[in-house]
């Protein structure tokens, strides 16, 4: 049973941004050729943003498994859950963060879940999750550890 799943792709901002291209693109083949310097932009765009896009991780919460990118982990491992936003996200990010944390965060997603680990045997002190909504997938982990 899924309880929860996310994919952090990028905002709208990145892909307009990355739009970028296009220009830089006809900029550097307009003089050789036109139509190959509109082709080519066209297509270097749709490969970025393509890339963008499958290149997100996803989040999820299912099977008693909490999966976030390639990393999985029982959710029976799993201790306090935190979320953070604003500052006190960048403070978990970066000044309070522990070297050994294992992290899925994307410069786009401001707010984070801080999940413990219960685990004896793992080294790692805990995760630290970009998610657009961290209250949701606290709860989905707490319902899974429930049903567990």
């Amino acid at each position: 049973m899924r309880f929860y799943s996310e994919r952090l792709v990028p905002g709208v901002w990145t892909f307009v941004a990355t739009f970028l291209i296009v220009p830089g693109t006809v900029l550097v083949i307009f003089p050789i050729n036109q139509m190959v310097a509109v082709i080519s932009a066209a297509v270097l765009y749709l490969l970025c943003v393509t890339l963008l896009i499958a290149t997100s991780p996803v989040v999820r919460v299912e099977k008693g498994q909490l999966n976030a990118g390639r990393a999985k982990i029982s959710v029976n491992h799993l201790g306090k859950i935190e979320h953070y936003d604003g500052d006190d996200a960048t403070q978990q990010r970066g000044p309070l963060l522990d070297a050994r944390a294992h992290l899925v965060i994307r410069g786009w997603v401001s707010a984070i879940v801080r999940i413990e680990l219960n685990d004896p045997q793992d080294p790692t002190p805990y995760w630290i999750i970009s998610t657009r909504h961290p209250q949701q997938l606290a709860d989905a982990i707490r319902q899974a550890q429930e049903q567990s």
